[in-house]
């Protein structure tokens, strides 16, 4: 019996698939986040927000993501990542949650656009909203600085 010599071009094919399978999972499974140049910088695969700190309107905890519509992203597990559309006012809301189990940090901007992050470890997302509330807090008392 003749064995049939697969293409290599099939072969590179599947090999770049599963590379690609798991370039995406690797970027999809955690955030990442970096606080440079005034600027708040988290993604999780294709999701990516950059606030600018002094645009901080208010930075709180929450226990449960409230209900909202999901326009594009995933669950999976414990993670829920993507771009969801607040039932209420209907406006945009970005989530970058790590773990539904863990608090999460609710931060306003702009005046009226949501976003809800966590991470994996909890002692990372305390660190984080510390930052940002201290930010909120000098924001607040430079903006009551310049209005005297």
């Amino acid at each position: 019996m003749k064995s049939k010599k697969r293409h290599w071009l099939w072969n590179v094919l599947i090999i770049l698939t599963v590379a690609l399978c798991v370039f995406a999972f690797v970027e999809h499974y955690k955030n990442w986040h970096k606080i440079e140049d005034g600027n708040l910088k988290i993604y999780s695969g294709i999701y990516y927000q950059k606030i600018p700190l002094t645009e901080l309107d208010s930075v709180v905890w929450v226990e449960k993501l409230p209900e909202m519509e999901r326009s594009n992203g995933f669950s999976w597990m414990e993670k829920e990542k993507g771009v969801f559309k607040d039932s209420i006012t209907n406006t945009k809301v970005y989530v970058f949650v790590d773990d539904l189990y863990q608090q999460k940090i609710k931060v306003v901007h702009h005046d009226s656009l949501k976003m809800y992050i966590n991470l994996q470890d909890s002692l990372k997302t305390e660190e984080l909203f510390a930052i940002l509330q201290t930010e909120l807090m000098n924001n607040q008392e430079t903006a009551r600085g310049t209005n005297k």
